[in-house]
């Protein structure tokens, strides 16, 4: 089936929500962000109409304009070290700068006017982990909905966004591939590199193990540097866990703790069981530059044996196939 773009995002009335669950950890995210919520998996159009009118509500919620505005800053500070070939700032890179030319005669009637985009001659990837069953879950529903939505502020085409989760079911894979998304058919368990390509890594949720072995996958000032990663909050997990079993376990993410800036996304009573713990990190070469040489000679696999509670699925489990969209 073709690749299909959801229309231009619609206002809409008000609708009756489903109250999402509370978790009272953010350890315990990953797992609520699977699970099911009172709601059976149905055909794509459905989970496709779900995922429209999620987009018409977080479009015009306080949370959207101030998650933009916390990205912006981390990614407006990302190109301030790139020598870009281009003179200004908004031409290296189509951001979330805002170009105010747009008309209202442009607009469709009964359309949000959508503040247009500066493209510039540098352009970022996108790889998503771990976004859980977004046919049956609000959450989950509502974090692939913000990818969506993110991608088109960015201009980030939808073919150059990767997706994977070991649990999507053949339906969710069908709906994804109309999306436009690639969906990957290997579990990479987070070890991905970035290849010297400006990638973003959309993980929110997902398990420490998951950014433990992605900062491995990465790990010099080079790759790091052309990185930005939305997930759980790096200096969170520092409090939460032991050191000794931080420094053991997740190795990479303790030694890069005084290699990266955070910017927390912004809390409100509508998203917090969507995006709670959540944050914007990304690493620049002046602080990468100052770890010592003996950080960036360890460069050992993770292997998790003596790991309790690795909250993620391992690569011996297969997921389904990417390649068949017939059930859409």
């Amino acid at each position: 089936m073709a690749a299909a773009s959801l229309e231009p995002w619609q206002a809409a009335a008000p609708r009756r929500r489903r109250s999402a669950p509370r978790r009272p950890r953010p350890r315990e995210a990953a797992a609520a962000a699977r699970a099911p919520e009172a709601e059976p998996e149905v055909d794509g159009g459905v989970v496709l109409r779900r995922i429209r009118e999620a987009g018409e509500d977080l479009i015009i919620s306080d949370f959207w304009s101030s998650a933009l505005e916390t990205i912006n800053k981390c990614l407006t500070k990302h190109l301030e070290q790139l020598k870009a070939r281009v003179g200004t700032l908004s031409e290296a890179l189509g951001n979330l700068h805002l170009d105010s030319s747009l008309n209202e005669s442009d607009v469709a009637p009964g359309s949000i006017p959508r503040e247009t985009l500066v493209t510039g001659s540098c352009h970022w990837k996108c790889v998503c982990y771990g976004i859980g069953n977004f046919s049956t879950c609000v959450i989950a529903r509502n974090q692939l909905t913000f990818l969506l939505l993110f991608l088109e502020k960015c201009q980030i085409p939808r073919s150059d966004c990767w997706v994977y989760d070991p649990l999507f079911s053949q339906l969710e894979i069908a709906v994804l591939n109309t999306l436009g998304v690639t969906v990957l058919s290997e579990n990479e368990e987070g070890k991905r590199s970035v290849c010297g390509e400006r990638t973003i890594f959309y993980m929110p949720h997902c398990g420490t193990a998951l950014y433990n072995n992605l900062l491995w996958s990465n790990w010099s000032v080079d790759a790091l540097s052309n990185m930005v990663i939305i997930g759980n909050s790096f200096r969170g997990l520092q409090e939460r866990l032991l050191t000794r079993i931080l420094q053991k376990n997740y190795a990479y993410i303790a030694k890069i703790l005084k290699g990266l800036e955070e910017h927390t996304f912004p809390q409100t009573s509508q998203y917090t069981d969507v995006f709670n713990d959540t944050s914007v990190h990304w690493f620049p070469v002046r602080k990468l530059s100052q770890l010592s040489i003996s950080t960036w000679a360890f460069r050992e696999e993770p292997d998790y044996e003596d790991c309790e509670d690795l909250e993620i699925i391992r690569n011996e489990t297969e997921g389904p196939s990417a390649t068949d969209p017939s059930l859409l």
